[in-house]
């Protein structure tokens, strides 16, 4: 093409008979042409696209409106909105416990625009529990940690036991008598009372509801012996004198119940069974987008007024890199894989 270009030159400045003027016309006329091809190739190259948002971001919630989840989301949206200056709207995609909200996520266009509030059962338990699962973990990426919520062991006020130790005893005397409850099978309070059974050697009976609060009427009216249950769903009834709370399946004993101690202090040091919610986009977001989206998530979950928020619900706020989240998934994923394949469960 550059050739093609100087022979056209050549040919416009023939009419010259001055050789002098004729070079120094050549020399410009070149110039011109090499410097207008210069800009007219370069400027594709050199646009840039809009700075991450230029438009409102969807957060979807995987369960319907009212609950701990959909609260935690909404209060992280007003916060990202206001962190962005764009808008943050939060649409209830229940179903399926969580699997269709979760899998419209993991097939959006992964720009941005569309993020997910992910459970840990999710992301973490489900793919191994559920063979026909729509999604697979790598089909979404990790953005941050938002909150994680408290569980505790808690029991009908008339049962006799009055520590884990005594539960444990009980549960020895009358193996698959005592029965505890959970809002689902392969929910977290599914699988940590089965950890327990693995780790203490005895045998419950499962009883598994649609959802957390009939399982929780049943634990208070007797029907139920036990139930591990979020520490915001179980705290008014162990505040009234219903339930009895007798093990928190955290790390470390909570702030509001402070008397109760850890399951790991009670003689199983490897016990914990934590709830989770995480900021998760379709895998193949712009790295760019991922990282400025973790950073707005961060600076949100530090503000201290959320996390007063939070704390009413029995959640901690909590924050991190992606990388630190990848991390926690797949420490996650390792152990509930272990309790699944032992206790033998399976979920059509």
């Amino acid at each position: 093409m550059k050739s093609a270009v100087n022979a056209t030159v050549i040919a416009a400045v023939r009419p010259f008979v001055n050789p002098d003027i004729r070079r120094l016309a050549v020399h410009g006329l070149l110039a011109c042409a090499a410097a207008c091809a210069t800009w007219l190739g370069a400027g594709p190259a050199h646009a840039q696209p809009p700075a991450y948002p230029a438009k409102p971001v969807r957060l979807i919630v995987p369960f319907a409106a009212g609950g701990p989840a959909d609260v935690l989301a909404r209060a992280v949206g007003e916060g990202l909105a206001r962190a962005t200056g764009q808008s943050v709207l939060v649409e209830n995609k229940a179903g399926a416990a969580g699997t269709i909200g979760v899998d419209m996520v993991a097939k959006a266009a992964p720009d941005g625009y569309t993020v997910a509030l992910v459970p840990v059962g999710n992301i973490a338990v489900n793919p191994t529990l559920m063979p026909n699962l729509p999604y697979k973990p790598s089909d979404l990426a990790p953005v941050a940690m938002l909150a994680t919520a408290e569980n505790v062991l808690v029991v009908n006020a008339a049962t006799p036991a009055r520590s884990l130790a005594e539960l444990l005893k009980l549960a020895a005397q009358k193996p698959g008598e005592l029965s505890f409850a959970s809002p689902g099978a392969g929910s977290q309070a599914h699988l940590a009372g089965e950890l327990l059974q693995l780790d203490a050697g005895v045998k419950l009976n499962h009883v598994p509801y649609k959802g957390v609060n009939p399982a929780m009427t049943d634990v208070v009216g007797g029907q139920v012996t036990m139930m591990f249950a979020q520490l915001s769903a179980a705290l008014p009834y162990i505040k009234a004198g219903k339930l009895r709370a007798l093990g928190m399946a955290s790390a470390r004993r909570s702030t509001v119940l402070s008397e109760v101690p850890t399951i790991a202090e009670q003689g199983f040091p490897k016990f914990e069974a934590v709830s989770w919610y995480a900021l998760m986009v379709p895998a193949g977001t712009p790295p760019e987008v991922v990282r400025k989206l973790s950073q707005h998530a961060d600076a949100v979950l530090a503000d201290a007024a959320l996390k007063e928020k939070l704390a009413t619900l029995g959640m901690e706020a909590a924050g991190g890199t992606p990388q630190q989240l990848a991390a926690a998934i797949q420490k996650e994923s390792t152990r509930w894989a272990g309790v699944i394949k032992q206790r033998r469960i399976t979920i059509d």
